[in-house]
């Protein structure tokens, strides 16, 4: 993927990650709230990946 598809996808990972975590905290459903917690780091992966290739880009593009 490309940076800025990781950036989105991570985005929206993280936004279902909190509203999983809110329901599952609402309903009192444990396992809701930790499936919510897990997709929300996995979208802060995302996003931080597609940082990190921007970075790797620009740095090729200067040489």
């Amino acid at each position: 993927m490309g940076s800025t598809t990781d950036k989105i996808s991570g985005k929206t990972n993280e936004l279902a990650g909190k509203a999983k975590q809110a329901v599952g905290k609402a309903t009192g459903d444990n396992e809701m709230r930790a499936k919510g917690t897990v997709q929300e780091a996995k979208g802060k992966a995302q996003v931080a990946e597609g940082t990190a290739k921007e970075k790797i880009k620009g740095v090729v593009d200067r040489m």
